[in-house]
């Protein structure tokens, strides 16, 4: 590799994990909420509040870290409500999920009128603050850690302390349990509406912190339309990880490649259509997903309402 494209890889890397990282997040929710058996299509609408109430915190606040906090809780309550929906009531997930999707949508166009007396983006807001130069004095890698956030590495912990979690403590052997086999579950001891009410609330803090991860971290403000069915790409992620964590992370980078790529090949000056660049990660997650969901397999009860006592 020369010196001259040296650069250019070191970008589009940095790129794709920052492009990654709020579907991670995004994906790692879903990983626990479907690990209990409830499908969350939500995730997008989920993000959407993230986004917008991060940004909404750190404006009244003045402080990025209150803004991740009521991002955090703003998808937690847009989750308990599908939680409510899936669990008490027993709706169909799929058509809970996708009502989640309108109302954020609404929700936030109406609230960017009513709270910031504008309509399409908020104003500017504090971010967390980045040490870019202290990151680009490391050795060797220091050119391409100044490009990053933090968001990049609060990404990668949460993906080794989900997989912890799942596969390393009781909570997480109980969370595998209900979601495959809940009336057996059921019979140890195990309360499975608690369990599912709790991976479908913390899927929503993770979704929450996404949408966070993408206004707060990205833009610093957020826009109408800003998370572009990304929360569907992280569910295609969570798919094609096999619904696990390092498996949903390593998808996530691979979606995100698409459209780092789109960014930073519309500088190459080739003559190919911008919508084409734009198009790739949609591209790819279909390619994907028509190519590997019949292949990966989900947790038997995913999907499916659990009634106590019933044979």
């Amino acid at each position: 590799m020369d010196n001259a494209s040296l650069p250019v890889v070191v970008a589009l890397m940095a790129a794709t994990l920052r492009q990654a990282t709020p579907l991670i997040l995004a994906s790692l929710g879903g990983v626990f909420s479907e690990r209990s058996g409830v499908v969350n299509i939500g995730l997008d609408g989920i993000m959407t509040c993230g986004a917008f109430f991060g940004v909404y915190g750190s404006y009244k606040t003045g402080s990025p870290a209150m803004g991740i906090l009521f991002a955090i809780i703003a998808g937690m309550i847009v989750s308990s409500i599908h939680a409510f929906l899936s669990i008490h009531l027993k709706a169909d997930q799929v058509v809970s999920g996708v009502a989640i999707n309108l109302f954020s949508g609404a929700l936030t166009s109406y609230l960017l009128l009513v709270l910031f007396n504008r309509q399409g983006q908020t104003d500017g807001v504090n971010a967390l603050t980045y040490p870019k130069a202290f990151m680009r004095g490391i050795p060797v890698i220091g050119g391409f850690l100044s490009e990053l956030n933090w968001y990049v590495f609060m990404a990668i912990i949460l993906v080794f302390v989900t997989y912890f979690i799942l596969y390393k403590t009781s909570l997480g052997l109980r969370i595998r349990a209900v979601g495959e086999h809940p009336k057996a579950a059921d019979t140890l001891g195990v309360n499975v509406y608690a369990i599912r009410y709790l991976c479908v609330i913390l899927s929503g803090a993770l979704g929450g912190l996404a949408g966070a991860s993408l206004s707060l971290g990205t833009t610093n403000l957020f826009r109408e339309g800003m998370v572009s069915g990304r929360g569907f790409i992280a569910l295609a992620a969570m798919i094609f990880g096999g619904w696990r964590p390092f498996g949903a992370m390593w998808a996530s980078i691979l979606f995100a490649f698409a459209d780092a790529f789109q960014i930073v090949a519309q500088g190459f000056g080739w003559a190919i259509p911008y919508q084409f660049y734009s198009a790739l990660p949609y591209i790819l997650t279909m390619i994907a997903l028509a190519g590997f969901v019949g292949k990966t397999t989900a947790p038997a009860a995913d999907g499916v309402p659990y009634t106590k006592g019933e044979r």
